[in-house]
Order: structure tokens, then C-alpha cells, then sequence
């Protein structure tokens, strides 16, 4: 029974029948508690019914909280979980279960009361996220994101400690050199930062904007050094999605069958 649960929860290949309508059963569910959740944050809309909104609600807790509970039941037929205490506790700490607890727990935090119109808000903020999340166990293409930013997680860590140390270096120098000219805008170099991280992402607001000559020549500066800054985030991660697609490309074609490879076209 549990590696038939299991297999039913699992995503399931398009032959799998069940696990398939399942999949599809889940996916449809998590969109529309997104969309209720966003709605029901437009008073107009929320006012029409807010009866129907709330037992929509409850009623998909109920299966997001009987599908946790199934999931953290038949988790043991998995080796890595096989031991019934160690193997769940190992199980609840994995990253999508994590996201499976927190698209749930939200609701019964709010149940207790106590809580402030911001705080309602927050945790509404927080199901919503986790909701969203929840469709990575669906997707193949958020999981192939997840998969690069895990292997090329080096290589942008040092592109953002870059970034903070240049992002510190522009604001020191900016504030000394538009200090004296703009005391209002460029108080302290905290509050020239803001004034760094406008620039280097290349948005620039324009309420903080140099008037010194020095001031003009050093935010010229910085602004090309940001785009070229800016654009190395974006080629670590072209390359890593190369690297996993040629991967998969390279990967071999298993007959559900028989179990033998199939040779690629």
C-alpha cells in the first residue's frame, strides 16, 4: 500500500495513468489557490462572496494537509528514509517538504488569533510564496534552474561579494564628493548607498543625482562598470543551462518495459 501511495504521489511519467491525474489534479489546485489568494487581497472582489473564498480555503488545506500526511507516511519506501523516526525527520527537513509545510502551516497559525491585519497579511504573503513553490515538484525547468544555481553557486557568490565590495566603494567615494554640495541627499555614506545600488543596477530614479563635477565623472564610472558587473550573473548562468541541457541530451533513454537503453535518433 505505501509503495502504491508513493508511486501515486510522485511525479509521474505520462504513462502513469493515476499519478498523472493526480499531478494534474495538484497543479490545477495550487494555481487556483494562487489566484484566490491574489483576489481575495482586492476588497471589490473579495466582498462579492467571502464565504466562498474562505471554504475554497479550508477546503484545500484539508488535501494539502492529507497529502503532507501521505507524503511523510509512504516516504519510508524510500531507502534514504527507510528508518521510521530518523527517515521522516530526514524526510521533513528536505527543501520540498519544507515548502509543503509551509504552504499549510500558515492556516493554522491564523487559527489561534492574535495576529494584526500585517501579520494576517504576512503569513497570507507566506502561503502564497510556498504555494508557487510548490509547482518546482512539477516542473522540469525549475528544476533545472535549481540544479545550475546549485552547481554554479561558487561562481556567483564571488560575482555578489564583487558587487558589495564595489557597491561600498562607490557610495565612500560619492559621498565625499558630493558631501558638501548635497548634505540633504549624501549625509553619510549608509545613505549614499542608496544612491550606488539606484546606479549599478542601472535603474536610476533620479531623486539622489551628483552636481559636482568629481561627483558626475565618478557616477559615469560607475555606471558602465555596473552594467558590465551586471551582465556576469547572466553568462554564469547561460552557460550552466548549456551544460545541463547537454547533459540531459547525453543522458540514456530507458525502455519503461524491458529496462534496456534505446539509442538516440
Amino acid at each position: 500500500m505505501k509503495e502504491w501511495v508513493h508511486d501515486i504521489l510522485q511525479a509521474g511519467a505520462p504513462d502513469q495513468r493515476l499519478s498523472r491525474a493526480f499531478d494534474i489534479f495538484l497543479i490545477t489546485l495550487i494555481s487556483l489557490n494562487a489566484v484566490a489568494l491574489i483576489f481575495s487581497t482586492v476588497d471589490e472582489v473579495h466582498d462579492v462572496a467571502p464565504l466562498a473564498f474562505r471554504v475554497f480555503e479550508i477546503v484545500s488545506i484539508a488535501v494539502f494537509t492529507a497529502e503532507y500526511l501521505l507524503r511523510l507516511w509512504c516516504c519510508t519506501v524510500e531507502e534514504r528514509y527507510a528508518s521510521p523516526l530518523r527517515g521522516r525527520l530526514l524526510y521533513i527537513l528536505t527543501p520540498l517538504a519544507l515548502v509543503d509545510l509551509a504552504a499549510i502551516v500558515p492556516f493554522y497559525v491564523t487559527l489561534f488569533g492574535g495576529f494584526s491585519a500585517l501579520d494576517l497579511r504576512l503569513l497570507r504573503t507566506l502561503r502564497l510564496l510556498a504555494q508557487v513553490a510548490r509547482l518546482s515538484r512539477y516542473s522540469s525547468g525549475i528544476r533545472t534552474l535549481a540544479r545550475v544555481l546549485h552547481e554554479k553557486g561558487p561562481q556567483l557568490l564571488t560575482v555578489i561579494m564583487v558587487l558589495a565590495v564595489l557597491l561600498l566603494i562607490a557610495a565612500s567615494l560619492m559621498f565625499f564628493a558630493e558631501h558638501r554640495a548635497q548634505p540633504e541627499k549624501f549625509d553619510s555614506i549608509p545613505h549614499a548607498m542608496w544612491w550606488s545600488v539606484i546606479t549599478l543596477t542601472t535603474v536610476g530614479y533620479g531623486d539622489a543625482v551628483p552636481v559636482t563635477t568629481w561627483g558626475r565623472m565618478l557616477a559615469g564610472l560607475i555606471a558602465v562598470l555596473g552594467i558590465g558587473l551586471f551582465a556576469l550573473p547572466a553568462g554564469i548562468l547561460g552557460s550552466g543551462f548549456v551544460q545541463e541541457l547537454r547533459q540531459n541530451d547525453n543522458q540514456p533513454i530507458i525502455c519503461p518495459h524491458c529496462g534496456g537503453e534505446i539509442p538516440h535518433q
